[in-house]
């Protein structure tokens, strides 16, 4: 399975939010520290409001923050939140035929599922705090100042 930007971007807009001693940013800190495009991540930080893990606010003085704590933050729901696709094979997709000639003997479905619920049980073992736990490695890597304030 392959993630979408827009998940690999939301959990790394998470993660530098989480290593900053300063809880207020821009987005266009984010995409800065990360050479990323500031658009997209306006549409990620908005997906990220909507799942009310952050909070924004607009005006001069504005920015993001996390809503939560990083502890309560589970990576596993963040990825289902901001996945809009599971299917890994054609056949696993929710509208009703397939092309695939074999779909009603085939195994491989099931196996793929399982597979699947595997990835995402070991997404769910961990928070946004175990990604973080670094922060003396991370904050240098963006360009953070990671002593608490």
């Amino acid at each position: 399975m392959r993630m979408t930007l827009h998940t690999d971007y939301a959990l790394r807009m998470l993660i530098y939010m989480a290593a900053r001693s300063n809880p207020v940013c821009t987005v266009n800190d984010v995409a800065e520290a990360y050479g990323l495009s500031r658009n997209h991540l306006l549409k990620v930080a908005q997906t990220l409001r909507d799942i009310g893990v952050v909070e924004t606010t607009r005006g001069r003085a504005g920015g993001i923050r996390l809503a939560k704590a990083p502890e309560t933050i589970g990576v596993g729901a963040l990825v289902r939140a901001t996945e809009a696709e599971f299917s890994l094979a054609e056949c696993m997709q929710a509208q009703g035929d397939t092309c695939c000639a074999i779909s009603p003997a085939c195994r491989l479905k099931g196996m793929l599922h399982e597979a699947l619920a595997a990835f995402l049980a070991v997404l769910d073992k961990y928070t946004l705090a175990d990604i973080v736990r670094n922060r003396a490695t991370l904050g240098p890597l963006l360009g953070l100042d990671t002593v608490a304030a």
